[in-house]
Formats: structure tokens, C-alpha cells, sequence
């Protein structure tokens, strides 16, 4: 079904971590007839599949493949946010508290006075071998409080010192307890079976549609689910309507995004590379093929835009403003922050109006450090022409952004023509 702003709350509200936006996504590509596939099998030939690596997730629809290329849209699982430290526990001034440090670029101010749960992943003992098990605390057990301004110098408030003023607190007594056995009961298995775990913080508010007439969204993690979910619904609308499509559709959703995506399952691996030449592989094509492929391929790199800020319309660069629920944006940086050239343009811009839908092009002031995306790792990576692509939101990087409601279902719309143009 198409994309809906409700649509977009569920699907964050349900994923408060990398590993449940993956859980996620593949409850409903089952559900539409997906099958999942592990990498140390052998693959089947043509068909609706996908794989997961920890946090990444990676499906195709490659049903009646008679050689075509691949048309790949491109995301991220992973936001800034709090993660806990490997010792959390600490009893200061009478305080239970939790050692937290910032994953990525968080917007450390918003992360004060809020109630936070916890999620992740917990790596078990079972018998002689290791299981991973998701697991979530959807209750206010953190709080990360504000100085008050009376204990300020200037009453103008304290930058939030990452190593020294983003601990939680938890609970009161002078001895610390074991935050990590708190954990293991709330997932329901035994401390000592706990090997490693992978934890982090989540904002309990739940997503909402707001204002006047409902024209946003405001949630935890757009920036990167919008571009998840909009993907997604993309992928499976592709699939249901009657087609003779020209090429392969390509989900493709990485871990690690914000913190450079270096890692065994992020942009930068080998994991999407690897899934296409398999893909290849399983439907009878051999190297040759494969290489022959990808020069015909083109990848969407996804990721959220944006908007003037209406306060800030200096920080933004003229000519160049960007309005919620106008459409996509198409981002383009000429020092390749982003991978966007003349030819992918051109195909996103032909996307958008095989969609119906406007289209907004975004460049970053020149006076202003530019952020990047999977774009030009991923076009370097595969050697793949590479567009970069968003819908517009406010508040990037906060623990609470917002979006324009008609937004959703437009960029979902444009990416499922750019996986599968007229």
C-alpha cells in the first residue's frame, strides 16, 4: 500500500534501534512474500529475496530476470543517540547512574530531560555456541538531567560536556547496581549468559502527526528511517502493481552511516557488492555478466534534506531554500559530499515527474561544512553512478526532528519510480 504518515510513525516507533529497523523491514518483506536468505548458503535463482548482516539489510525482487541491471535505492538504519559504555555502572553523590557517550553527530542538548528506554542487542551463551537476541525496554528507566541555570556562570546554560554531562541516572544508593543485569531480566535470560552487548538509548515519545491540518510529522530518527520506510514501501508497491520492469529493484539499508560506515556490514563493505554479483551468479550469469551489469546500474542514495529554517534563513544558501511537503530533494555538492552529477540528476528529476511529484534541488552554503551520506562511498565502492536524494525535515540530528506529512508519500513515490521508470 502507499506510503502514509502513519505509516512512517509505526514503522519508528517499532524500531528504536539499527537491529529493529531491521526486524522491522523484514516482518513486512515476509509478510509480501520475501524470503530470507543467509550468506553461508547457497542461493536459489531468480525470485523475492533478502539478507540481513547485523544492522544492514539487503532485498531484491529478481523474478523473470533475464539479464537486466539493478536499481538500487540506498539508506541508513543508524541515528545519533546515546549508547551505554562498556563499564555503565557508577554510584556518584548518592546516584545510581549509567555511563552513556554520543554515537555520531547527536544533537547533545536534546538528549536532556527526557525519558529514555533502551535497546539493542544482546549476544548469548547457548550451550557451546552464541545467539544474538533483540532486545527493548520501551519504559522511562534513563534521565539525563539539565544543570539548573541558577548553578551556570552566566545563567546561559552549559554546553554539555560529552565525556562528563551525559550520564543517566537510574536509581538511587551508593553502591552502583548491574545496569547490564537490569537489562537480561527485561529480556528474559540470565546475566552470566550475557557475552557482549550492543546498547543505546531511545526517546519514549511516541511519532506523531501534527498541526493545523496534520501537515507534519514530528518522531525520534527520521533521519535515516524516513528514507528506510519510504524505500521499503516503495519496493513492495513496486511489486504489486503488473509490470515489465527494465530493471532489478535493490533495497539496499546499512548500519553505521554516522559514524563513517567503515565497518563489516556498513557502506563501505563488501555487502552490497556482493549480494548483486550473487544475485547474477544464482540466475546463471557468471563475472562477465555481472560486470556488464553494472554499468547499466544506478543507485538512489537516500537520505534526509534540509529544510529553511525559518528562524535561521541565513544559514541556508540563496536560491536554494527548501519547503516541506514540496517534494524530493535532489542534493548536490561539488566537492562530493554528495555523489550527484548531471547524468543521475537527470534520471531522479525524469523519476519525480514519472511520479507526479516536484522536485527540490538542495546546495549546502559554501561557508558551512557539508555532511555527507552513503552516496559516495557506495559510488566508489561499486562503481555504480550514484544520485543523492531526500525528503526535507527540520531538526537533523535532535532527538526529536520533524518532516512534512505530504512528504512521505511523494518521496516514496519518486523512489519507486527511480526503481523502476516508465
Amino acid at each position: 500500500m502507499p506510503a502514509t504518515p502513519q505509516g512512517l510513525c509505526e514503522f519508528i516507533d517499532a524500531s528504536p534501534s539499527p537491529y529493529h529497523v531491521c526486524a522491522t523491514a523484514a516482518a513486512r518483506l515476509v509478510a509480501a512474500g520475501y524470503t530470507e536468505l543467509r550468506e553461508a548458503d547457497p542461493w536459489p535463482g531468480p525470485g523475492r529475496f533478502f539478507v540481513l548482516r547485523a544492522g544492514s539489510l539487503v532485498a531484491w525482487n529478481s523474478e523473470g530476470d533475464p539479464g537486466r541491471a539493478f536499481r538500487i535505492v540506498g539508506g541508513h538504519t543508524d541515528s545519533p543517540n546515546l549508547r551505554v559504555k562498556q563499564h555503565p555502572d557508577r554510584a556518584v553523590a548518592g546516584w545510581r547512574v549509567v555511563a552513556l557517550q554520543p554515537y555520531g553527530g547527536a544533537w547533545l542538548n536534546s538528549w536532556l530531560d527526557r525519558d529514555l528506554g533502551i535497546s539493542g542487542r544482546l549476544s548469548l551463551r547457548v550451550g557451546a555456541g552464541i545467539e544474538h537476541r533483540l532486545v527493548r525496554v520501551d519504559r522511562p528507566v534513563l534521565r539525563v538531567p539539565q544543570l539548573a541555570i541558577h548553578l551556570s556562570e552566566d545563567r546561559k546554560g552549559v554546553a554539555p560536556d560529552p565525556q562528563r554531562h551525559l550520564n543517566a541516572i537510574w536509581g538511587l544508593g551508593d553502591t552502583a547496581g548491574s545496569f547490564l543485569g537490569f537489562v537480561a531480566a527485561a529480556a528474559g535470560v540470565d546475566a552470566e549468559d550475557v557475552l557482549a552487548a550492543d546498547l543505546m538509548t531511545h526517546d519514549l515519545t511516541p511519532s506523531t502527526v501534527w498541526g493545523e491540518d496534520g501537515e507534519f510529522v514530528s518522531a525520534a530518527r527520521l533521519d535515516n528511517q524516513g528514507t528506510c520506510y519510504a524505500g521499503l514501501e516503495a519496493l513492495l508497491d513496486l511489486d504489486a502493481a503488473p509490470r515489465s520492469p527494465a530493471f532489478v529493484p535493490v533495497l539496499a539499508l546499512f548500519d553505521h552511516e554516522e559514524v563513517g560506515s567503515t565497518s563489516d556490514h556498513g557502506a563501505q563493505s563488501d555487502l552490497l557488492l556482493t549480494t548483486l554479483e550473487r544475485i547474477v551468479l544464482a540466475s546463471g550469469g557468471g563475472r562477465e555478466d555481472f560486470l556488464r551489469r553494472l554499468t547499466g546500474s544506478m543507485v538512489a542514495s537516500g537520505d534526509m534534506a534540509h529544510a529553511t529554517h525559518p528562524n535561521y534563513p541565513d544559514r541556508h544558501e540563496p536560491g536554494h531554500w527548501i519547503e516541506v511537503n514540496a517534494g524530493p530533494v535532489l542534493k548536490v555538492q561539488p566537492n562530493l559530499r554528495y555523489a550527484t552529477d548531471s547524468r543521475t540528476a537527470a534520471a531522479f528529476e525524469l523519476a519525480c515527474r514519472q511520479a507526479g511529484v516536484p522536485l527540490q534541488r538542495y546546495e549546502h552554503r559554501a561557508d558551512l561544512p557539508c555532511g555527507s551520506t552513503i552516496g559516495p562511498m557506495t559510488s566508489a565502492r561499486t562503481g555504480i553512478p550514484t544520485v543523492d536524494v531526500g525528503a526535507a525535515q527540520l531538526a537533523m540530528h535532535s532527538a526529536r526532528e520533524v518532516m512534512g506529512a505530504a512528504d512521505v508519500a511523494d518521496y516514496s513515490a519518486a523512489l519507486r519510480a527511480f526503481l523502476s521508470p516508465a
